[in-house]
């Protein structure tokens, strides 16, 4: 069996596709897996460091502006998206794929679109809460939509055709309780513990607010353990707390990273999350049942991230802080209020609990090979 993914542009597309890669080699004997990115995208590094082979295709977004450069940009994109035709219908040609299957990302329209003209069979998934214009115009030629979350099955034109599946987590998020978690850590005492951080290239506004929230929190005796993950912004960040007046033998329960290696381990141990709303991350967070209060990226196409994290505050199962009303006292102020307050954390938890899909990968690869029957 033949199978190909094509994704793009973020780890929220990413990250599905290569958990389902895995699932089918480990179902399927002799399978053979290929990706299809876009030129230049964040998937020419990660899906290499999986293990996996990935061919390219020329392919732009569309800008939303009519000024001369977004004009001239959308020109090219038009240009580009000839040129993806003919480069999906050569992969295509070359790897003969029993089934296509698409995450999201500008890359998946060219390379699903020509496989369903062909009667490949051909599936889409959207991880987002509501749906990019990708998966949008695919879901028109795609066999099948497979969704994360219930409440997106109203953005179709179709729902019938709409499978609600979640999104697949890796597996690692699943092998440790809380108290096996924070016995690796090293935690001796009982004290809640707050997971922080903005993606892995970090957020340089929500630093600067971390660092007055670290203040805080050391001022009051550090009434909860802090991990928090700085990402690109964590030379200055750690220049602001060695410049300030506290001490830094005077927080040993506050942790900076630059990276957050282990995630899996320390979500488990944490209590409550503060981050921001992509699509990976407010799946793990529904999976494991992690409250959390989420502050959703203004800067990202359609205000996707707000709509995602509105799905988990409606729940009940997080709370929905948008960045302009943050401040680093703002955020040590809820923080701290929900970290107080296990009852309604343990409340939150439900929630999640009741909204999420904990065995996404299987609901996923039974409808995949669903459609290839």
């Amino acid at each position: 069996m033949n199978v190909l993914f094509t994704c793009g542009g973020t780890a929220g597309h990413i990250n599905p596709a290569v958990a389902l890669a895995r699932m089918f080699q480990e179902r399927e004997s002799g399978c053979r897996i290929l990706f299809v990115g876009a030129d230049g995208g964040m998937e020419t590094r990660l899906v290499p460091k999986e293990g996996f082979e990935l061919k390219t295709v020329t392919i732009t977004n569309f800008r939303r502006s009519v000024t001369p450069a977004a004009i001239g940009h959308n020109l090219k994109t038009l240009f580009n998206m000839g040129r993806s035709d003919k480069q999906a219908k050569a992969i295509l040609d070359e790897f003969q794929p029993d089934l296509v299957v698409g995450t999201g990302g500008y890359a998946s329209f060219p390379v699903v679109k020509a496989a369903a003209k062909r009667g490949v069979p051909t599936a889409v998934h959207e991880s987002n809460a509501v749906p990019g214009l990708t998966t949008k115009a695919l879901s028109k030629v795609a066999d099948v939509v497979m969704v994360g979350f219930a409440e997106s099955r109203d953005h179709y034109e179709d729902p019938s055709k709409v499978v609600v599946t979640g999104t697949p987590v890796r597996g690692d998020f699943f092998r440790c309780t809380r108290a096996e978690a924070r016995e690796k850590l090293g935690f001796d005492d009982d004290r809640p513990l707050l997971l922080s951080y903005w993606g892995s290239l970090g957020a340089e506004v929500m630093n600067g607010y971390m660092a007055e929230f670290i203040r805080l929190e050391c001022q009051e005796g550090q009434p909860f353990r802090h991990i928090h993950g700085a990402g690109r912004d964590f030379s200055s960040i750690t220049k602001i707390l060695s410049d300030s007046d506290v001490p830094k033998d005077c927080h040993p329960g506050v942790e900076v990273r630059e990276y957050i290696y282990d995630m899996p381990l320390v979500m488990a141990a944490a209590d409550l999350v503060l981050c921001r709303s992509g699509a990976s991350t407010i799946s793990e967070l529904a999976a494991i049942a992690k409250p959390s209060i989420l502050v959703p990226s203004p800067n990202v196409t359609a205000d996707h991230q707000t709509k995602n994290a509105r799905v988990l505050s409606e729940a009940g199962g997080a709370v929905l802080l948008p960045e302009k009303e943050c401040s680093g006292k703002r955020l040590y102020e809820e923080a701290s209020a929900l970290l107080r307050d296990q009852s309604r954390r343990a409340g939150m938890a439900r929630a999640l609990s009741a909204m999420a899909v904990p065995d996404a990968n299987e609901k996923i690869f039974d409808t995949l090979m669903g459609i290839l029957r």
